[in-house]
């Protein structure tokens, strides 16, 4: 949806719903904002066109019935054929979605002309019809313009995120694991050099893409297998996983930095080091995602939250208001919670 830049400089029509673009219309907080903007432009005309207030109030409940059945019509219908829409060309999308419009504003008139006796006139169809139309335009552009806005945005968020998360410390720490493995036991150096490799792999990729739960308990695997070849017995790993939450769809590198956080202020500051636990959970319609460290010393170098700020912007990309980010911090543990749609 919105216009991109090609590596000539020119701007590229993208399709409205392409199913594996991270922003999508069907989301939640999308469906709720939209229904909420139409009933106050709504009030915003008919109080304009009112006399009193309780002309207002009359108005406003006959004409919600129109918006209200017609844009939750509309929404339904663009949702359960989003796939379909996704293969047609942009301005197609644009002239079938913007006659949609009109089609359910005619309905939800029909459906208030069922309690009055009084017939439409032709004018009266054709503005319902142009006004349905409109809408739906006015929908359609605000999408493209809330996507286009949420690009850099994005970009940002990828940046920050190869910052906070491959630090040159980590790479150093990674590496002269490796050299001292080499002679010791070349097997496992050559293990955790695929583990570094593929961590940096998931990191270069495409920030806008989308994984399964499943895969990005894998990399967190990957991750802590680097860091018990550091720590060995101070870093106790705890793995609580529901295979009925795997399939969930993720944003990438969700969960390597929120362990990475566990291990630099729950273990790294303690000569006991300490714990690390990771548990998934389905729960009817939804995944919840913890990960929780003990606390014990502050960490040598203080946080400045980018990781965490990092994880719940992307979540918000992904999942809107569907998707819940939660922090506990307790004298002995920290935890962070995740709720998201399965």
């Amino acid at each position: 949806m919105g216009f991109a830049s090609s590596d000539t400089g020119d701007a590229v029509l993208l399709p409205l719903f392409d199913p594996e673009r991270v922003f999508d219309v069907c989301h939640v907080g999308v469906v709720l904002r939209a229904v909420l903007g139409v009933q106050g432009l709504l009030a915003l005309g008919l109080a304009l066109a009112s006399r009193d207030l309780a002309t207002w109030m009359q108005s406003m409940a006959s004409g919600t019935v129109v918006t209200m059945s017609a844009v939750l019509a509309w929404l339904l219908l663009v949702c359960s054929a989003r796939r379909q829409l996704a293969r047609l060309p942009p301005i197609w999308q644009w002239l079938l979605l913007m006659s949609l419009g009109a089609l359910c504003a005619l309905l939800g008139w029909e459906l208030l002309s069922l309690a009055s006796d009084e017939p439409s006139s032709a004018f009266r169809v054709l503005s319902i019809g142009l006004a349905g139309a409109a809408t739906a335009g006015q929908l359609l552009a605000w999408l493209k313009q809330r996507e286009r806005a949420q690009r850099p945005a994005d970009a940002m968020a990828k940046l920050v995120e190869l910052q906070a998360r491959i630090r040159p410390h980590f790479l150093f720490n990674t590496l002269n694991s490796a050299i001292a493995l080499v002679r010791l036991d070349p097997q496992k150096a050559e293990g955790l050099l695929e583990d570094l490799s593929e961590l940096f792999r998931v990191a270069l990729a495409d920030a806008t893409a989308v994984v399964s739960l499943d895969a990005e308990i894998e990399l967190a695997r990957r991750y802590l297998d680097i860091e018990q070849v550091r720590f060995g017995e101070r870093l106790r790993i705890h793995w609580r996983l529901d295979p009925a939450a795997g399939a969930a769809k993720v944003p990438p590198l969700l969960l390597q930095p929120l362990v990475e956080n566990a291990v630099r202020h729950g273990v790294e500051p303690n000569e006991a080091g300490g714990e690390v636990e990771i548990s998934t959970r389905r729960l009817g319609s939804e995944v919840e995602i913890c990960v929780l460290n003990t606390v014990g010393l502050p960490a040598q170098t203080s946080g400045h939250g980018l990781a965490l700020r990092n994880v719940r912007q992307r979540l918000r990309l992904m999942h809107d208001v569907a998707a819940r980010f939660e922090l506990n911090r307790e004298p002995t543990r920290f935890s962070v919670r995740i709720v998201l749609p399965r």
